[in-house]
């Protein structure tokens, strides 16, 4: 491989990676944490801004959907970043809000178990040894297990398992929840947990990614049968066509799934999914909400998409060894810095983000998972040896 993955030898010469914004793109991106935790301490966000600001998660910022674990995700990496102990005595008191959530059966119908409480209570765990947040984070595990149907093998992604319309319904998103499996079986010595999550990504692998390296975001099994029925989407442009947060989740997912199992197919799919989503980027590298669309397009950018991929390829450069990867994330990372990070108007650490464009929501806003990954992906890059939570 010669160059960045999916571009031209021209499309390649790219400037050199200018490592000396990082510093200064950090040290706004605090700033803005800051301000986030004196408005809204224990409680949280929205999952977007609302004209570039987040309002209090209605109804009182309780902690509700699948994006909450994010604001104490920030947190933690902000204390990895600094050093300093308010952030982290801020992030542990998070804990008893996910204890609690599990205790009142409040929004757990989701394979975003993972996500919740991978950052929300397995990170305090592994730091402090914090045993109710363990024992949360294992009864979480619990919870995603069951959601598990024979004989497809799938974790189902959304709604009660009842629910005729998402009966046998999984999405692209579902590989970034398998690390809460992986962590319980590790802990628990029981290896169900560990077997489900392979079992779930070998059939993302074999029928969400495309041959063509793109991928469905959602897709179908008979639930009785476990045949494959068929692939569609939620979230963009049309069921033939390719999400690109959902590509992205594919980078990063099946690397993640590849570094807890060692499958090596699980890598292959990582790269498949790198490579078509760097040979769709437009010339300053920041996707479309759509790898359908490009340059020339009047679509909307996904920040949150970059910042999710750059730790994805970081993370796929790390287990494959190639450091086309690794620049690739560098210059889309030097991207965002320089285009799209948040200022003195917004409450966000990154501009330009899209939820849904397809129901009209959070279109061209902040994103809380975007603002989690790109400081994330800052993070990554600037503290030696820093192990990520996944």
């Amino acid at each position: 491989m010669t160059g960045l993955p999916g571009f031209s030898a021209a499309e390649s010469a790219l400037p050199a990676i200018d490592v000396r914004s990082r510093p200064a793109a950090v040290a706004a991106a605090l700033r803005i944490v800051d301000a986030n935790l004196a408005e809204f301490g224990d409680r949280y966000p929205g999952d977007t801004t609302v004209r570039g600001r987040y309002r209090l998660r209605p109804p009182d910022g309780g902690n509700t959907g699948w994006t909450t674990s994010f604001w104490p995700g920030m947190l933690w990496l902000a204390h990895d970043l600094t050093g300093d102990e308010h952030y982290r005595r801020a992030a542990a008191r998070h804990v008893g809000s996910f204890t609690d959530r599990l205790r009142r059966g409040a929004d757990l119908d989701t394979h975003d178990l993972g996500f919740l409480y991978t950052l929300g209570c397995v990170v305090p765990y592994r730091r402090s040894g914090d045993q109710q947040a363990c024992r949360s984070a294992l009864a979480a595990a619990d919870h995603l297990l069951a959601r598990v149907l024979e004989p497809a093998g799938i974790i189902q992604a959304w709604g009660a398992l009842s629910d005729p319309r998402q009966r046998g319904r999984t999405i692209i998103d579902s590989l970034m929840n398998t690390p809460l499996l992986f962590w319980a079986s590790q802990v628990s010595g029981d290896d169900r947990y560990a077997r489900a999550a392979h079992r779930h990504t070998v059939q993302l692998r074999d029928h969400i990614l495309r041959p063509d390296g793109t991928t469905f975001h959602t897709f179908y099994w008979d639930p009785v049968s476990g045949e494959p029925l068929r692939g569609e989407t939620e979230q963009g442009n049309h069921d033939d066509s390719c999400w690109a947060r959902g590509q992205a989740w594919g980078i990063y997912g099946f690397a993640l799934n590849h570094r807890h199992t060692g499958d090596e197919s699980f890598l292959t799919a990582a790269r498949r999914c790198a490579d078509h989503f760097l040979s769709r980027l437009p010339a300053d590298r920041i996707a479309y909400w759509d790898l359908e669309f490009t340059d020339g397009s009047a679509e909307e950018r996904d920040s949150s998409a970059a910042a999710i991929a750059v730790c994805g390829l970081l993370e796929l450069a790390a287990q494959s060894g190639a450091g086309e990867y690794r620049d690739a994330a560098g210059h889309i990372l030097d991207a965002l810095i320089s285009g799209y990070a948040g200022d003195a108007g917004s409450s966000a650490l990154l501009l330009h983000g899209v939820y849904d464009k397809p129901k009209g929501v959070g279109v061209d806003e902040g994103t809380l998972w975007g603002d989690y990954f790109y400081l994330e992906a800052l993070t990554r890059l600037t503290v030696p040896g820093w192990a990520h939570p996944w």
